[in-house]
């Protein structure tokens, strides 16, 4: 008995592992951490570092309703959309200079350097 159940946590573990569902794959996504309904920036590339999220549009992130106390002297590395629309973001306030469209669902890394100030649920 013992045996046929060390066989069977050897081939479950070796299904996980030819499935990709291995330990690190779970540390990759928890690193998007981000409140269902909201969108996410983040300081460090693959959503880490430190965290800036909205449930809402914001015109202004260093003077809205959410400020994102980094936003001015770090650039955004990556992003999640949690949210239920898809996300625009901008280099000025008041969604000026469009720099991407994140859709619904989706994260990932940003090319290049850029220090947001806005973004606009649905405005993809």
């Amino acid at each position: 008995m013992r045996i046929q159940r060390a066989l069977a946590v050897t081939a479950l573990a070796a299904g996980l592992t030819a499935t990709g569902l291995t330990g690190s794959s779970s540390a990759a996504s928890a690193a998007y951490s981000c409140p269902v309904g909201n969108v996410c920036f983040y300081s460090g590339s693959n959503g880490t570092g430190s965290r800036c999220n909205w449930s809402a549009d914001d015109p202004d992130w260093r003077s809205g309703s959410v400020v994102c106390s980094w936003s001015s002297s770090y650039p955004v590395k990556s992003v999640y959309n949690n949210a239920y629309f898809d996300v625009a973001y901008f280099l000025g306030a008041s969604y000026t200079s469009y720099v991407g469209c994140t859709s619904l669902g989706d994260s990932g890394n940003l090319v290049g350097d850029y220090k947001l100030r806005s973004h606009d649920l649905g405005g993809c």
